[in-house]
């Protein structure tokens, strides 16, 4: 493990903003504690813990201090020397001090990106010959938010929003063609998974990587998955499917999770989905392809730890060395946990899916 050992005397370095504002030396002093959670179609959430005791005056501070007033905007880096990178902006929505008799108090100041403010109200409306894309930009707009979205070709006739927040509602649509959805800063994005591009870092088993807790299982892996609709307008059935090979360039695995099932388990296992709602044949090819990627991403699914890696962000790329010809390679991260504390360091949680080996 001595390869690990410049990465280990690395001081990392937290730097924290609040409405455009560098944290006070004071308050730089008392931190006890810094995490960030991001995970794809879902808010990231961050939790910064100070140590609220002015000993000299015996008295509680920062609790009543403006700087962590419900609303501001708080901008968190993360890295190392010059590897500093923004990992999280968004705003302080609550405060929880903490007050025992065998320690002096301390204050976690918590909040969300702006994903949150899609998630407050719920709302029944509908979108009329609407692409998903198109839905997906008037909900960015309706919320004062950028958009970053990727054309989804497939106009709906009728779409209905049910008793939903904006996010819930996003999120359905979402999954049902293989997309993801979350909001980056000011920015919400509507877009496929990025599964199939570059990885952006590597990690070693002997360098980066400190725990990796893959779980490879057929179950739930099918050869093929369909869906069938009805056509108002052409007054006709829809169908549509996807097979084994339509996922394997996901991850560039070896074999993909499906046909490993096919092969170990030979019986022509499927599934067909028959209880939604479709209106022509281009949604269901939309919907089948969605599905069968999605479901083949399941086949291994983990959690690992590695030291501070601020490049590790969810919804990208990685690849993996050093554990075998079946484990290692390419993985997709669904979801990341940067946390600092003084006496650990800086350590980067993440969870992954992959489709084959």
């Amino acid at each position: 493990m001595n390869s690990r050992r410049n990465f280990d005397t690395l001081t990392p370095e937290i730097r924290l903003r609040i409405n455009d504002q560098n944290l006070p030396a004071a308050a730089r002093a008392d931190l006890i504690a810094v995490s960030i959670s991001e995970e794809v179609n879902t808010t990231g959430t961050f939790a910064v813990t100070l140590l609220c005791w002015d000993g000299a005056r015996m008295k509680v501070k920062w609790i009543d201090d403006d700087l962590f007033k419900e609303g501001n905007v708080i901008e968190i880096q993360m890295g190392y020397r010059d590897r500093i990178k923004t990992l999280f902006k968004g705003e302080i929505t609550g405060l929880e001090p903490e007050f025992t008799s065998d320690e002096p108090p301390v204050l976690t100041v918590l909040g969300y990106d702006r994903g949150h403010r899609i998630m407050r109200k719920r709302k029944t409306m509908s979108f009329v010959n609407m692409k998903d894309s198109d839905i997906a930009s008037q909900i960015a707009g309706n919320n004062g938010l950028r958009s970053d979205i990727t054309d989804t070709r497939v106009t709906m006739a009728y779409v209905l929003q049910h008793n939903q927040t904006d996010l819930e509602f996003l999120r359905q649509r979402a999954q049902r063609i293989g997309y993801e959805v979350g909001v980056s800063d000011q920015t919400l994005y509507f877009r496929p998974r990025r599964n199939n591009g570059t990885e952006v870092l590597t990690l070693s088993r002997e360098v980066e990587l400190l725990e990796f807790y893959p779980r490879l299982s057929t179950v739930g892996q099918l050869e093929n998955i369909s869906v069938q609709g009805w056509d108002p307008k052409k007054k006709e059935a829809v169908f549509a499917g996807s097979q084994v090979g339509d996922a394997a360039s996901l991850v560039s695995a070896q074999v993909s999770g499906p046909a490993i099932v096919r092969k170990a388990f030979p019986g022509k296992s499927g599934g067909v989905a028959t209880d939604l709602a479709i209106g022509s044949q281009a949604e269901a090819d939309q919907i089948a392809s969605g599905w069968f990627k999605e479901m083949s991403l399941q086949y291994v699914v983990g959690d690992g730890v590695s030291i501070g890696l601020p490049e590790l962000r969810a919804g990208t790329l990685i690849n993996i060395e050093g554990l075998g010809k079946r484990f290692s390679g390419r993985y997709y991260v669904t979801g990341t946990e940067h946390s600092y504390k003084p006496g650990r360091g800086y350590r980067t949680a993440f969870s992954f899916r992959r489709d084959g080996t």
